[in-house]
């Protein structure tokens, strides 16, 4: 509950700051609670689904555009992960690990909590669903539950579904998809098989339908291997595996300001793949020990986390961008969550028996070793968690008031159609209810990432448009430069390092 109101207060304020990116969420709920669209995908994409803005929806249709109304689902789709992420550990692991477990995600650095509280799509439902699906997993294999065919299109419903909204939980699914035929075994030749491909097919429908008319080269596959596809040369095997374990995982786990991990905080990267191997390894000896379905279905679970997460971090490590920008891609590596039971479960057992006194030496030693990783993981997340808090946070409430005066000042000035920068336009018109509608240009005033065409097309209408520009960026000094001496008298405002201009004639200096 701790860790669902600190979240609140979060979101009330709306802290972490809001973006372009989170605004194309907004606006796309917004269409979709007045009936004027019905996307599948995020505009200007076609691989990542909008699960959240239908989900929002609801909320928006009450409130008007609101940031917290937008990440309200968000927050209840983490408190769902919570909940899911402590009953399964319960399962196949301890009570008062699972409590440790749901302790440690509790705390949340600003990193973290973007990627918790933030509509930007795909990974609070992911990971849901996931959950979801392994303690299906489980259910089956301990016999306790009663509709087991259901269960299983039960399972491929989520899978389906997830797949539709974030296809980096792609590692995850295959092997959940593993644990499920381990389990069933025989009975997917009955009807448990169907139903798993009908509840697959169901949940991603969505996706389905859109493939079905997209133009050629449109389909979500070939975008996914344009938008993966490898661009210039590619950064030494070292450097990107260096970005990823000492970068990538401690910024996933909490364990560093947004700004970058520092040497002594890149330890918990340096330690994730020793966990990996020692928790495989822990996890198969209890799995030849056990016998039957019933007891071996724990192992097999965490065996499953432990692939999910190796499997994430190689394809992560896989792109150029670990080594390039590990900061802004982080996020990326948020879904090694799920996998957080599996991973810190050796240390746990190491801790416990050196507790109990049912070690030798070295178990005592092994014990106090693994006692102070856990203090050490817990203290770093919670001294980052206190930092972003009460003093990380201030900025992004600057930055956030003055969104809304930028908003403001905008619309008092009768604009009504404006162009400006990417991280700009949707944000302003999220804020100003769509009454100031942008088209998005790049450094040199020539059409950007326009995500919703529509506002495009109007700005190509307008009689005289504004511009809406950070100053002094490239784009300002472009517009200051095409308008000379007349570039004073334009300028209508100074807000918040953006200024507003409102040129006397239309200029498009692409046209």
């Amino acid at each position: 509950m701790v860790g669902v109101g600190y979240r609140l207060v979060l979101v009330l304020t709306t802290v972490p700051v809001s973006n372009s990116d989170e605004a194309t969420f907004g606006l796309a709920a917004l269409h979709i609670a007045q009936g004027r669209e019905q996307p599948i995908f995020l505009y200007g994409q076609r691989y990542m689904g909008t699960l959240e803005s239908y989900l929002a929806a609801p909320l928006l249709a009450v409130t008007g555009p609101s940031w917290p109304a937008l990440r309200l689902p968000v927050l209840a789709l983490y408190a769902l992960f919570l909940w899911l992420i402590h009953r399964l550990t319960r399962r196949v692991g301890s009570p008062w690990f699972a409590t440790v477990v749901v302790g440690l995600l509790a705390l949340g650095s600003e990193r973290v909590v973007r990627d918790q509280v933030t509509a930007v799509g795909g990974r609070p439902e992911v990971k849901v669903a996931v959950l979801a699906m392994l303690l299906v997993v489980v259910a089956l294999a301990r016999g306790t539950v009663r509709h087991r065919a259901l269960a299983v299109g039960g399972f491929g419903l989520l899978a389906g579904a997830a797949l539709w909204s974030d296809w980096l939980i792609t590692p995850y699914l295959a092997v959940a998809g593993l644990a499920l035929v381990w389990t069933l075994r025989r009975e997917l030749l009955g009807w448990a098989g169907p139903l798993l491909v009908v509840g697959f097919a169901v949940g991603l429908a969505p996706m389905i339908r859109d493939n079905l008319v997209a133009p050629p080269g449109q389909d979500s596959l070939s975008v996914l291997r344009r938008v993966s596809g490898e661009t210039g040369a590619v950064p030494p095997v070292s450097q990107r595996v260096g970005g990823g374990l000492l970068e990538g995982v401690p910024l996933a786990a909490g364990l560093c300001p947004v700004d970058g991990c520092a040497r002594w905080q890149a330890w918990f990267g340096l330690l994730y793949p020793v966990l990996l191997v020692v928790a495989a390894t822990l996890a198969g000896l209890a799995y030849r020990r056990a016998s039957g379905r019933h007891d071996r279905v724990g192992p097999v679970v965490h065996l499953t986390l432990l692939a999910g997460a190796a499997l994430t971090l190689l394809a992560y490590v896989r792109s150029p961008l670990a080594a390039t920008d590990p900061l802004g891609n982080a996020r990326y590596l948020s879904v090694l969550q799920l996998s957080l039971p599996a991973v810190l479960w050796p240390l746990w057992v190491a801790a416990r028996a050196a507790r109990r006194g049912t070690a030798g030496v070295a178990g005592r030693v092994a014990g106090a070793a693994a006692t102070a990783v856990l203090g050490a993981l817990a203290a770093g997340s919670l001294v980052v968690t206190v930092l972003f808090a009460t003093s990380g946070a201030a900025p992004g409430r600057t930055e956030e008031r003055q969104a809304r005066e930028l908003a403001d000042t905008v619309r008092a000035a009768g604009l009504r159609e404006v162009y400006g920068e990417y991280w700009t336009c949707n944000r302003l018109v999220f804020n100003t209810a769509e009454e100031v509608v942008c088209g998005v240009v790049d450094g040199s005033l020539h059409p950007g990432q326009n995500r919703y065409p529509a506002y495009w097309w109007r700005l190509a209408r307008a009689q005289r448009p504004g511009y809406v520009l950070a100053a002094d960026a490239p784009a300002d000094r472009r517009l200051r430069e095409l308008l000379g001496d007349r570039a004073g008298a334009a300028l209508l405002a100074e807000v918040g390092g953006f200024r507003v201009y409102h040129p006397p004639e239309p200029l498009r200096p692409w046209r």
